[in-house]
């Protein structure tokens, strides 16, 4: 499935209407950069910084902090959450698929548990819509995180945006957004295993 044309579906379904709520997973802020340039004409957006994998403590709160700033710089209107920084449960999860090779079962079993927080909040509060940022980037599954966000939407009733951002140059564009506002890029995904392998 072309989840870039499914987007672009849904977006010309809403355009003239009045901007539906969405509550966006936010990985960092450089991945964000270009998804809410995109969406912001569009949707109302909460970004929702929750990302418990990221190690260590000070790459956490970096990324969190990064985070803030773009969203002080940009459109006044998009609010910000960041959720609980929830180490001890993803290491729980991350228990038995620490060999696991970098993008496999445990990275899917990470996106799950970070999508799952999302659309529960977005339940919860009365999103109209829950989205990731994950898929911009080159090495993550798109469809993976496509195929958990629609079974999400089933268990909680809450919409998924399908998306693929770096579709039609929506990677390069981050990449040049986060050079406009200087943004701190890390060089590995976030979790002690991602940086483990970089040190390799």
């Amino acid at each position: 499935m072309n989840y870039q044309t499914e987007l672009e579906n849904v977006l010309n379904q809403i355009e003239k209407q009045t901007k539906p709520s969405l509550l966006l997973h936010s990985c960092c802020a450089p991945c964000s950069s270009y998804c809410l340039e995109y969406l912001s004409a569009y949707f109302q957006i909460t970004v929702f910084y929750y990302n418990p994998n990221i190690y260590p403590d000070a790459e956490y709160e970096k990324r969190a902090q990064e985070q803030r700033m773009l969203l002080e710089r940009l459109d006044q209107t998009i609010s910000f959450v960041q959720g609980d920084y929830e180490k001890d449960r993803f290491a729980q999860l991350a228990k038995g698929l620490e060999e696991e090779k970098e993008g496999g079962d445990r990275c899917f079993a990470c996106y799950r548990f970070r999508l799952k927080k999302t659309a529960s909040k977005a339940k919860k509060e009365g999103f109209d819509y829950f989205a990731t940022t994950l898929t911009i980037s080159p090495k993550k599954n798109a469809a993976k995180l496509n195929e958990i966000g629609l079974a999400l939407q089933v268990e909680y009733g809450v919409q998924w945006l399908p998306a693929d951002f770096k579709k039609k140059n929506g990677y390069q564009r981050a990449l040049a957004l986060a050079k406009a506002y200087g943004l701190y890029r890390q060089n590995y995904c976030g979790c002690a295993f991602s940086m483990i392998k970089l040190k390799r």
